[in-house]
């Protein structure tokens, strides 16, 4: 992927934070997916602006995202997608505490090889690209601040070593089942952070906490733009049972089920991962 394209896809991420901002500053109405989950208008919003951007600029790959599918349309697409989640962390935005993302993230061969997450609410936005993509030959990863619709002062970040007095552990603040709980509690846990949305996967990504396990149910676009983000900061997402690296996948004549997420854990390094749990 070239700096030009990453610019663009950081950008169009931007604009439909800023369509998402104007609707956040004024009472919106709330409707309920056939699932159960929050849908706003915003969402809408910011899907056309993400999904008008790619066809123009990348006619040739297919889009999957999040609003589309829950209207039915998910394309055929082969080794080569965009995921886009237009609003992620929906609970936040009705508890109006900031926390929620935009998500854009291109995979190829079941690996994410670009994302950019942005914030908008926060006014910080982070991207990745992995190796495999990147037109310098090495995967990188870079938060920045966000100001009147600009990207400013990009820096480099890395995931950290983790300190010996112990883990900083990440987990949902709307989120959180009790299998996510109990894997925490096997862990030398030395401080919980919550937040919400891809924030978790972008704070593990920059140094600010060591892991974070997610053992409740996620969808391919919640995490694929953080996921890339955390792999090229030197991080890991594994699936929960085994360990192995989560790969993305959408079979021939896919349903929206067919986007649900296994377990995983994303970390700082796999050395982190939890001993198995006891059999009973």
């Amino acid at each position: 992927m070239t700096e030009e394209q990453i610019s663009l896809l950081s950008q169009l991420a931007v604009r439909a934070g800023e369509e998402i901002l104007k609707i956040y500053a004024e009472p919106f109405e709330v409707e309920n997916k056939l699932d159960g989950s929050p849908v706003t208008k915003a969402d809408a919003a910011a899907e056309k602006i993400i999904l008008d951007g790619l066809t123009e600029a990348f006619p040739d790959i297919p889009v999957v995202a999040e609003e589309a599918v829950e209207a039915g349309d998910l394309p055929a697409v082969g080794t080569r997608y965009f995921l886009v989640d237009p609003l992620d962390g929906t609970k936040e935005f009705l508890k109006k505490n900031g926390e929620f993302t935009v998500n854009i993230a291109l995979v190829e061969d079941g690996v994410p090889v670009f994302g950019v997450v942005y914030a908008p609410a926060l006014g910080e936005i982070y991207w990745g690209t992995l190796a495999s993509a990147a037109a310098s030959g090495s995967a990188s990863a870079y938060k920045a601040n966000v100001v009147q619709g600009s990207i400013q002062g990009a820096e480099r970040i890395t995931v950290r070593t983790p300190p010996n007095e112990g883990l900083s552990v990440l987990a949902s603040r709307s989120h959180l089942s009790e299998e996510t709980s109990a894997l925490i509690d096997r862990l030398n846990v030395a401080e919980r952070l919550s937040v919400g949305s891809s924030l978790k996967l972008c704070w593990v990504a920059a140094g600010k906490a060591d892991l974070y396990p997610r053992l409740a149910p996620t969808m391919q676009w919640d995490i694929a733009a953080g996921d890339a983000v955390v792999r090229a900061a030197g991080g890991s997402v594994v699936l929960a049972e085994c360990g192995s690296d989560f790969v993305y996948r959408v079979p021939p004549k896919a349903t929206k089920d067919d986007l649900r997420n296994p377990h995983f854990i994303a970390l700082s390094s796999t050395a982190l991962l939890p001993e198995p749990a006891p059999a009973l």
